[in-house]
């Protein structure tokens, strides 16, 4: 029977993250005017000036739709159309900002650094969604089946050897 409630109650918390999902999207194509969102892999490449170290990524844009447009393009106000991360005054760096006449790294800016934005909202984000999974599993009875996957951590799951 208790294993039953707790059945119940992660089904429950399913729909209530589908709903919030759904409303989230909703606000993506909200307004008089159609907003094309791009379905498919979207290939994440450094910029011109910097040399290629790993292979690119091949981001799958729409494994994320579930989402809302503004957890990863954070900037985007729901009118205006989206645009790439490395746009000018967003994360346009292509090295790691430093503090003048030093070798320190300029923590206020180090934001603006393409990887740091890349790595840090990717992995973190993946990182989060691995722990809270794992909390919900610690926390519940035996669920059927696997957990849901979340996005890799490491190197090579984005960046795969050529």
């Amino acid at each position: 029977m208790r294993s039953q409630s707790y059945g119940v109650a992660f089904v429950g918390v399913m729909l209530l993250i589908g709903i919030v999902a759904c409303v989230s999207l909703g606000v993506a194509v909200a307004g008089d005017e159609e907003m094309c969102v791009p379905l498919g892999i979207i290939t994440l490449e450094p910029p011109d000036s910097v040399e290629d170290k790993r292979a690119a990524v091949e981001f799958q844009h729409g494994r994320h739709l579930i989402l809302a447009c503004n957890n990863c393009h954070h900037t985007w106000k729901g009118a205006e159309p989206i645009v790439g991360c490395m746009t000018s005054g967003c994360h346009d760096f292509d090295t790691l900002p430093r503090k003048e006449g030093s070798k320190a790294i300029d923590k206020d800016q180090a934001f603006r650094y393409y990887k740091n934005a890349y790595h840090n909202q990717c992995i973190g984000c993946h990182k989060t969604m691995k722990k809270e999974i794992e909390q919900m599993a610690k926390s519940m009875a035996p669920i059927d089946g696997k957990l849901p996957a979340t996005g890799p951590v490491g190197c090579v799951g984005c960046h795969p050897k050529e």
